[in-house]
């Protein structure tokens, strides 16, 4: 059981709000059902979801585990760039989320790979998380590598562990770059007044290093090229914000009044696409590059921008 005391920096806050912000593994949805059952009480009373928290509440979490759940298998369209016995790279389309997650169950990337698969993946991860071997944001698209068996998960894994897989990407960033290539080379750590958020410098930080190269800009925006040498979570997201080029779209690291649409181009989360990825392969050690086709919506918003 958790007993959580609020601070005065901490009122006047939704509960499910910040108890979503301080268990940023669980959904909102799980949380709130939480508190309805009575898992979740303030003061030693139940409360709504919606209460506003004061300075001096104590929050009891008595139950917040999810419960035990059985993934299913969902006929969901892949966009398969290549496959093999041993592993398959995906375009992961946009808002979709790569693994089921507490209150997110169903239309996930694992759902339509264990459809595709037959079952056939590795479960080294666990049962939640099977044939991921690494993970993209909800809201980037992009080449990912599958795996259908631990062998090939173990090889594949090895390869990220010793940052020998090639990851590029492109984005779109505010604002004009004085320099037009370079390296960023600032640790990432889990910020300590936001935990769903990453930053540079942060207590417990790792290492991270990212190269970018500008493809072609104007005095408002860049068309940019990233190579990451690290992977950690947001990478990419949170250097091109320490450096005050944020990508566009982002709601969590870009401007507070993130713009929803530019130039007609709605915009769902950010302009950020995983184009090119590079690995030997399980079955013969052979290497292997694969590109992911730009989606529509940055291809329209490239020419819009007349960053072509």
């Amino acid at each position: 059981m958790d007993n959580i005391t609020i601070r005065e920096e901490q009122s006047n806050i939704r509960i499910d709000k910040f108890l979503n912000d301080y268990y940023p593994d669980l959904s909102r949805n799980h949380i709130k059902n939480c508190i309805v059952s009575g898992d979740i009480l303030v003061n030693d009373k139940k409360v709504k979801a919606g209460y506003s928290l004061k300075t001096g509440d104590v929050i009891s979490v008595l139950d917040i585990e999810p419960k035990e759940i059985e993934l299913k298998a969902q006929n969901i369209p892949l966009d398969i760039l290549y496959e093999d016995s041993d592993v398959l790279v995906v375009n992961k389309p946009k808002d979709m989320v790569v693994h089921p997650a507490p209150g997110h169950y169903d239309n996930t990337l694992v759902n339509a790979i264990m459809y595709h698969c037959k079952g056939d993946l590795s479960g080294i991860n666990g049962e939640i998380r099977p044939g991921i071997v690494h993970r993209i944001d909800k809201d980037t698209t992009g080449s990912l590598i599958v795996c259908k068996n631990d062998k090939a998960h173990n090889f594949v894994a090895e390869q990220i562990k010793n940052h020998s897989i090639l990851r590029r990407y492109i984005g779109i960033c505010y604002g004009h770059f004085s320099t037009p290539e370079g390296v960023i080379d600032k640790p990432i750590g889990r910020s300590s007044s936001d935990r769903k958020k990453m930053c540079v410098n942060a207590k417990n930080s790792k290492e991270a290093c990212t190269l970018y190269r500008v493809i072609s800009q104007n005095e408002k925006y860049s068309l940019v090229e990233f190579t990451l040498k690290t992977g950690r979570t947001h990478q990419i997201r949170v250097h091109m914000s320490s450096i005050n080029h944020p990508l566009l779209g982002d709601g969590v690291y870009g401007a507070k009044n993130t713009q929803k649409s530019i130039c007609g181009v709605n915009l769902i989360g950010q302009c950020l696409h995983a184009k090119t990825i590079g690995f030997n392969l399980p079955s013969d050690n052979s290497y292997i590059e694969i590109e992911a086709p730009i989606p529509t919506y940055m291809e329209t918003l490239i020419k819009k921008l007349e960053l072509e």
